[in-house]
């Protein structure tokens, strides 16, 4: 196992070196000037042209991607073009907010969509299986931005029950982690339900049954479980979509976390910030890919990691 861990962490360098030049390359074809957009409207042309000096913005591509890979090496992603505050710790800041949206989804959502796909697989063919997937459908259909902005208009607005903007209590979490947690809630009910009616349809199962063994110790302990596998895959995209996927739910509910800082800096154009922001969620997705694979070994021992 500890090897296995090892050769993937190795791994992890020339694919962050991959993805690095991707989003190098990407940045800076989007449109605009960010030493004219620093400057202001009512710039001079050399007042541009010295700004564009100073932060290295006239020299060749190679140079500036050359110079943020050996700053990035040693733990310096740059300074924000906007306000002159180190990237690291810009995005810091911004972190714990966007981590306590991340933490409140996952609260509830893979708990409740689990016990739903399960419910179901077992109820297959009843108004529980029909309500359940109705619901998980619902969940699929409604955009987040929608399911926002109706929480807002009912729960805020009309109600007076919940906060619409901040993150000043608990009570500022509740409509921001049901924006994030109902996809994944939804997604997780169909693939537990799918995958834990083909666990039910394996030999063992019919196996088990046949001993006379209770059907809860059948369902819980031998489908259950093996079902699992293909539930935790989706469990680990999922996770790694909630960090990315801040930015709807952060602009909606105004929480100045990591989703709602990378809106500002491409409005601004402030390349440094964009860079280690996607550097920070492509990282993101590789290590919690890694973590997924270790589970497998955990959920079933018969997998070999090594």
């Amino acid at each position: 196992m500890g090897r296995y861990i090892a050769r993937r962490l190795l791994e992890t360098i020339p694919l962050m070196l991959i993805i690095s030049i991707f989003v190098f390359m990407f940045i800076h074809l989007i449109p605009g000037d960010p030493a004219r957009t620093l400057a202001g409207v009512e710039a001079t042309p050399e007042e541009i042209e010295a700004i564009r000096e100073e932060f290295g913005l006239n020299d060749p591509l190679l140079k500036q991607y050359a110079d943020y890979m050996i700053g990035l090496f040693k733990g310096d992603m740059g300074r924000s073009l906007k306000s002159n505050i180190p990237v690291t710790e810009l995005i810091w800041s911004r972190f714990q907010f966007t981590i306590q949206l991340v933490c409140a989804g996952l609260v509830w959502a893979p708990f409740l969509g689990i016990f739903i796909g399960v419910m179901c697989a077992i109820k297959r063919g009843t108004w529980v299986d029909l309500g359940g997937m109705f619901l998980a459908i619902c969940g699929l259909s409604a955009p987040g931005f929608w399911l926002g902005l109706m929480g807002i208009q009912f729960f805020s607005v009309k109600m007076g029950m919940l906060p619409s903007a901040g993150l000043e209590s608990w009570k500022s979490l509740v409509l921001p982690s049901l924006v994030m947690g109902t996809g994944i809630m939804a997604t997780l009910a169909r693939y537990s339900r799918s995958s834990m009616l083909e666990t039910l349809r394996e030999d063992y199962v019919r196996t088990a049954r046949a001993k006379g063994q209770k059907e809860s110790i059948v369902m819980f302990r031998h489908a259950f479980k093996n079902s699992l596998i293909q539930v935790v895959t989706i469990l680990g995209l999922q996770i790694g979509g909630l960090l990315s996927g801040s930015v709807i739910t952060e602009n909606i509910f105004s929480i100045p976390g990591m989703g709602r800082l990378l809106v500002d800096s491409i409005s601004f154009r402030d390349y440094p910030v964009i860079q280690g922001l996607l550097m920070i969620f492509a990282l993101q997705y590789v290590l919690i890919n890694l973590v997924v694979d270790v589970l497998y070994g955990v959920i079933n021992p018969k997998i070999r990691l090594d």
